[in-house]
């Protein structure tokens, strides 16, 4: 797993080096809620420590070929699937997810992003000739990295990868609940031989490590994932340098089934995406809408699908859904299901309380609400955890305002027997990705937001931008100088 002693320490200017304080954080398993861990928690000194390594660094590395980058990545790729195993244990651990998850998903989402990452920039053009203009794509600097719990490897590859291949160094903020899987990464970027100073990880709190990277003046970019709320801090922390924030902030996305659609295995395939990783997706279709007059028939459905859940010990064999990742979150997820049922919803299945025979650990029994009404908090809030909203409309366009009526425009779903509708409504979405008929990950795809799901884009060509700069060098080519000299 991570070797002695790592995880009471920070990787920072390529080596493993004790925290300046001796604060620690006791890290639970959200499958059993007994403490598995304990790690060292930053504060600025470890911070500026950090930055200062990546800045000493940025210099030589931002000059680096992309071959040699390449040829990084590529390392880092090796060794990223040679410790998939240890990777794929300590996700299950830190965040509950089952094995089978984390090996086919979690894990396995990392390792695509770094193949696709490889692609991009293997073919990726830094310099493009406008007129007598050269236009340059260059690293944008030092970036603060910070990333959530939820989809921790997925969302550590998805920033580090791309900031690595423009040419970026880095200080990595990975979340305090699930450290483990980013410990595991920094031994593989040290074992792949990345530079000094050009990776750099630093555990701590959001309020006090997150919010010193965010306003660092020797930071040039923030690249962050996670709550709305953390989202508002860290802009407003990063706002008095004027820094690049890239951030993607969450979600509360619709599934249209339009009348002309597989009505069963659209309604199937909701449940399935909605409460895979136990709902604890950003882009999970929470809210189900259908016509009014297939509403108790896709309650029926969902139901029926949702059954065949089984929650438990993400260990055992056929286990589905694993606990939510932490205390926190088990609870903010029962205060939701509460609200449901207080404000008049009609529970079909699930509701307050863990699973019968689970009585330890963060589990949440797969819940169904019908008859939502758009004022409710549970079709309105994030709440992350495995609960679905049955909300119906009366046409169309009613449909489309219902999906607009959310703070968020992550990501949309529509299902359509016919390809040109649904090609037509997918336009007419406010969301930035938008799935038409459960199509398979695109990796090619950016991802981002609308409205207060965020700014940026990451993945592929997207991501990689996001790390650059662009500089147009005016009369480049002067041909008329160059004649006369």
């Amino acid at each position: 797993m991570v070797r002695q002693y790592h995880n009471l320490q920070f990787f920072i200017d390529g080596a493993w080096r004790m925290p300046s304080t001796f604060q620690r954080l006791a890290v639970t398993d959200p499958s059993t809620e007994d403490i598995f861990l304990e790690i060292a928690m930053g504060n600025k000194e470890d911070i500026d420590y950090a930055i200062s390594s990546a800045r000493k660094a940025f210099p030589i590395f931002s000059n680096t070929s992309v071959n040699d980058r390449l040829e990084l990545i590529k390392r880092i790729l090796v060794i990223y699937e040679q410790r998939s195993e240890d990777l794929a244990q300590a996700v299950s651990q830190e965040m509950g997810a089952p094995l089978y998850f984390s090996r086919e998903s979690q894990v396995d989402a990392g390792r695509r992003h770094l193949e696709t990452m490889i692609a991009v920039l293997e073919n990726f053009q830094f310099f493009e000739r406008r007129g007598k203009t050269m236009v340059m794509k260059e690293p944008i600097g030092v970036c603060a990295l910070i990333t959530p719990w939820n989809w921790p490897l997925n969302q550590i590859v998805c920033k580090v990868i791309p900031a690595l291949a423009a040419g970026c160094s880095m200080v990595l903020k990975p979340s305090e609940f699930s450290p483990l899987s980013a410990l595991v990464f920094a031994e593989i970027m040290e074992e792949a031989g990345t530079p000094k100073g050009v990776f750099n990880l630093v555990n701590g709190s959001g309020s006090v490590v997150g919010q010193v990277m965010a306003q660092h003046p020797e930071v040039d970019m923030v690249s962050f994932t996670g709550s709305r709320r953390a989202g508002v801090e860290v802009a407003r922390a990063a706002s008095d340098t004027v820094k690049r924030v890239v951030q993607e902030l969450g979600g509360k996305s619709s599934y249209i089934i339009l009348p002309d659609a597989d009505f069963k295995r659209s309604v199937g395939q909701c449940i399935q995406s909605c409460f895979s990783n136990s709902g604890q997706s950003c882009d999970a279709p929470t809210r189900m809408l259908v016509l009014e007059g297939h509403h108790g028939e896709a309650v029926e459905i969902a139901v029926a699908e949702a059954s065949r859940f089984k929650v438990g010990n993400p260990y055992k064999q056929g286990t589905v859904l694993g606990p939510v990742a932490n205390h926190m979150q088990f609870e903010k997820v029962q205060s939701f299901i509460k609200s449901g049922i207080d404000e008049g919803a009609c529970l079909a299945i699930g509701g307050v309380g863990r699973p019968k025979g689970l009585e330890r650990g963060y589990y949440v029994q797969p819940t169904i609400f019908g008859n939502v009404s758009c004022d409710m908090a549970i079709a309105r809030e994030e709440i992350f955890g495995p609960v679905l909203s049955i909300i119906p409309y009366k046409n169309e366009d009613h449909a489309i305002d219902i999906a607009h009526d959310s703070l968020y425009g992550l990501a949309a779903y529509v299902q359509s027997e016919d390809i040109v509708h649904a090609r037509q409504v997918a336009k007419r979405l406010r969301a930035g990705s938008v799935y038409i008929n459960n199509p398979d990950w695109d990796l090619y795809a950016p991802f981002g937001g609308y409205k207060q799901s965020g700014n940026g884009r990451e993945c592929a060509d997207w991501g990689l931008e996001s790390f650059l700069e662009i500089k147009a060098m005016i009369g480049y080519f002067n041909t008329s100088y160059e004649e006369e000299n």
